[in-house]
This record gives structure tokens, sequence and C-alpha cells, in this order.
């Protein structure tokens, strides 16, 4: 399976604030740190808000931090989301795609299983387990800090 940029990046950003938690950090600073051009991560922070995995708030001392705990929240659950618009094979998407092979495909229901197995393995794992160990920290060579 094979993960879209985006899903990448909004795993990323949910496993540097379930390291520091407690300390609410910017689009343009997340962006800094995950090397990432900041109108694309804050795209990824849009939808990450909208499905309730991290609160924003604007002005001094605002920023975004996880909207809930990090042991509530599974990788399967955020990979679920953040996947839905994008299809695997072209017979998924949500208009049944163009493919000629659709009526007597033998192969879309392994697919389907195979995702669904996928996704079934991520939701055994929290966001709390894979959250990134130091994320305050910043030496040599290191990103810098979210604050």
């Amino acid at each position: 399976m094979r993960l879209a940029a985006f899903t990448d990046y909004g795993l990323r950003v949910l496993m540097l604030l379930a390291g520091a938690p407690e300390a609410p950090t910017t689009t343009a600073r997340m962006a800094e740190r995950l090397r990432i051009p900041y109108n694309h991560l804050a795209k990824v922070v849009q939808d990450l808000a909208r499905g309730g995995y991290v609160a924003t708030q604007r002005g001094a001392g605002g920023g975004m931090r996880l909207s809930r705990p990090p042991q509530e929240i599974s990788l399967g659950e955020v990979v679920r989301f953040l996947e839905q618009r994008y299809a695997i094979v072209e017979c998924f998407r949500a208009d049944g795609g163009a493919c000629v092979l659709t009526p007597g495909c033998r192969v879309r229901s392994r697919l389907a299983a195979a995702r669904d197995a996928f996704i079934a393995e991520l939701d055994k794992t929290s966001i709390a387990e894979c959250a990134y160990p130091g994320a305050e920290m910043a030496g040599a060579g290191a990103a810098p800090p979210l604050r």
C-alpha cells in the first residue's frame, strides 16, 4: 500500500504534536521543522482540524495542538480520514472510474480486502505510540524545535 504525501504529512504533524502535547505550535514552525512548503502544510492542518484531530487558535499564544489525547487517535482512523479522497485503483473512485475490466474484474475484491487489512493493522496503533521522541529537542543535524 502507498499513502498519499498529504496523508504522510498529516501523520508527521500528529506525531510531532503528540511528542509535545502541552506546547502549541504554528503551521509556519511545523512547516519549517518538517521541511514542507507552508501552503501545502496549511491545507494538511486544515484537513486535520476539519477531522477533529487538531485544534487551531489564532493570535498571541495561538497555534495548533491535538484536540484529543493522542492515545485516543488511531493511525487507522487518521489514514482512513485523510485517504478518503484518494482511490488505490481507478475502480475504487466514488464515480467508479472508467476501467473496462470492472464488470468481470477478479482483482477488485482482493484489493479491497488488502486495503481493509492494512487499515485494520493501523487501527491497532495510537498516535501516542508513534509520538516523535524529543520533539522539543534540536541538536546537531536535527530539525528545529517546535516552539
